[in-house]
């Protein structure tokens, strides 16, 4: 059976085009190097058609199928199991960008398109697609889409889900649904497309989508501040939101450990403030101009401090110094990642909670785990923490994470849920949360979501062993 759907999947998009046998680890090793599957075969189409035929063919063959972009996923949801019976469908030879309509400010492409092409093709004219991560070199719209990716710029853009008019997806059945619309009003029942953005491939397998553009700024303008405590950096954000309204795109919060790592594995990247207990970095995107986009911000910066939230404060002075600014944020999960295994917290929680959550967890998990170190970033801005947990110093971090890591999360996400949080800010619940999630989401939303995936993969072809 199994040759038989390979031939057949040769005969449909090209042999060439169907790999099989060793050497495929980057389809079948995720990002973090957590999970190591092994595929039956990766199948890389070329079409919306080609995807169809290939649906088609592992329903007559009860195989099921892993959809796969850039494969940058945090939570092991597009890699294969490993029984050598799944096959990874791998959308990276869909990479067109179909059509911009400046009028309308959107843009219509592939799924397979990389996240940083589609920003690229919005410069050139003259627009700006807003989504913006760490990944986006390689990560690809498909993938984006699939997981309602986040970044640094939800604050003032939204979520993936908010910058995607319309979508194309190949059903559990094989199936075409056209749904690319343009339009930002549409009443006409159910909305399909929010079934399938955050399904995490497990409903149908996202070739196409209508993106939401925007107008680009005059002027972008990036700082740097230092506070003493997230109190302060809450009191900070406050004052940026009253004073700056929509212009204010970024909102990142580092601790002082995590920028330590940073400085400790690139100590040649600038570091314009000393250390803090907390550094924030804010952006700024202005329709007036660069003169007002500077006085505005560091008028913020002035307030901040006569308020005393802030101690210290840079404004970069020209596009270089705020890409060192932005390298140094970005720099975090690279430098955590070199100093060895560590478990991984993406958690959302209201704003006015996250001091209190902070406070609190710190102090619990060092007093039941001494000296863990807490590497604590991310998107203060939205409500979205990376609260991740390194294994103390000189210990083995393999080790560690093998005794300890189930009462950490358990820790964590106990935390979590009594600060009225949640387990996934923007990385999904691929399989590494999966087990997580139905302990902790309601029965009634769980029975729902499991009805809809029976309503719409009746046989358990799309991506099985993740969400549900």
């Amino acid at each position: 059976m199994s040759a038989a759907l390979v031939d057949a999947l040769r005969q449909a998009i090209g042999a060439a085009h169907v790999l099989t046998g060793d050497g495929l680890e980057a389809y079948e090793l995720d990002w973090r190097r957590r999970y190591h599957g092994r595929a039956l075969a990766v199948a890389r189409p070329a079409s919306t058609e080609e995807v169809a035929a290939i649906v088609r063919l592992c329903a007559q063959h009860s195989a099921s199928l892993v959809p796969q972009g850039g494969n940058t996923g945090l939570v092991g949801g597009s890699v294969p199991d490993g029984s050598r019976t799944q096959v990874v469908l791998s959308l990276r030879r869909m990479h067109r960008i179909r059509e911009i309509d400046a009028a309308n400010l959107t843009m219509t492409v592939d799924a397979g398109c990389v996240l940083q092409s589609v920003q690229e093709a919005a410069e050139r004219a003259g627009l700006l697609f807003a989504l913006s991560l760490a990944a986006e070199g390689s990560c690809t719209i498909g993938g984006n889409l699939a997981t309602n990716a986040g970044g640094t710029q939800v604050l003032r853009y939204g979520n993936a889900r908010e910058l995607c008019l319309g979508l194309e997806v190949v059903t559990a059945t094989g199936e075409i649904w056209h749904g690319l619309t343009g339009l930002r009003k549409d009443n006409t029942g159910y909305d399909l497309r929010d079934l399938f953005i955050g399904s995490e491939g497990t409903l149908g397998v996202i070739t196409g989508a209508t993106l939401k553009l925007h107008p680009r700024p005059l002027a972008t303008m990036t700082a740097l501040a230092a506070v003493g405590s997230l109190g302060q950096a809450v009191t900070l954000l406050g004052l940026a939101q009253s004073r700056l309204g929509a212009g204010l795109t970024g909102f990142e919060l580092m601790g002082r450990f995590a920028l330590s790592l940073v400085e400790h594995h690139f100590p040649t990247l600038p570091r314009p403030l000393g250390p803090a207990p907390w550094t924030v970095l804010l952006e700024l995107s202005d329709g007036q101009g660069e003169a007002h986009a500077s006085a505005s911000i560091e008028s913020v910066l002035e307030a901040a401090m006569d308020a005393g939230c802030v101690s210290d404060a840079v404004v970069a002075q020209s596009v270089l110094q705020s890409r060192e600014l932005w390298h140094l944020r970005e720099s975090i999960p690279l430098a955590q990642s070199q100093e060895g295994l560590n478990i991984k917290h993406d958690i959302a929680l209201p704003v006015s909670r996250i001091p209190a959550f902070v406070d609190s967890t710190d102090a619990s998990l060092l007093q039941k785990f001494p000296g863990v170190r807490l590497v604590n970033f991310g998107h203060l801005g939205d409500g979205n923490l990376h609260y991740n947990v390194q294994a103390p110093e000189g210990a083995d971090a393999a080790q560690f994470l093998a005794h300890n890591e189930a009462a950490v999360n358990e820790l964590v996400y106990d935390a979590v849920t009594a600060h009225g949080g949640s387990i996934s800010a923007e990385h999904g619940i691929g399989a590494l949360k999966r087990d997580e999630l139905e302990r902790r989401k309601s029965p009634v939303a769980l029975d729902l979501m499991r009805a809809i995936k029976k309503a719409l993969d009746p046989n358990g072809v799309m991506n099985p062993g993740r969400v549900i």
